[in-house]
């Protein structure tokens, strides 16, 4: 490569870098947000008011978790490409002998299990939670219960994921 496309590769190589730490800030940050403020702060909501929070913060902060997580993983993809690692993290670095790939491989298994859970159950079930979907009283109740659950599913893996992610870092 000559200089300038070195030069090239590695800005957009860091354009990528600081996209994904800003999706996954923005992902991360919601999933926190709903398992240790808004899940447990909500039946201190007096009753008349809980409405509020599902029709109006609830779809807001659902819209910025979901594309969030579609952004980290996207630009993550890219990352790892850029850095010609994709194929050897997607096999968890095996026969790689390489400490690097291997702990991102395993955050981005992490972190691609974490993004299904958000689009394929998470989200299908908040939308009927939220009456986006028709759905009788009990399945809703049902749906928000298995949105929850996956949620805090998340949130428990989301701490080996980003140990994964940024222990390369030290060492």
């Amino acid at each position: 490569m000559v200089w300038n496309e070195l030069v090239t590769h590695a800005w957009w190589a860091l354009a990528f870098r600081w996209l994904h730490v800003m999706a996954g800030i923005m992902w991360i940050g919601h999933l926190w947000y709903f398992n240790f403020t808004q899940t447990p702060t909500m039946p201190k909501i007096p009753q008349e008011l809980r409405p509020g929070v599902a029709r109006y913060i609830l779809p807001e902060a659902l819209f910025w978790f979901r594309w969030g997580a579609m952004a980290t993983i996207v630009t993550g993809l890219v990352l790892a490409w850029f850095q010609d690692e994709l194929l050897d993290t997607i096999k968890i670095g095996i026969g790689e002998h390489n400490a690097h790939v291997t702990s991102i491989g395993i955050g981005m298994w992490l972190g691609a299990i974490m993004w299904a859970n958000v689009w394929l159950v998470i989200w299908p079930n908040q939308k009927k939670n939220m009456g986006l979907v028709p759905a009788p009283a009990n399945r809703r109740a049902r749906a928000a219960r298995i949105a929850g659950l996956a949620s805090r599913f998340n949130t428990v893996l989301s701490i080996p994921m980003l140990y994964g992610m940024t222990s390369v870092h030290f060492y």
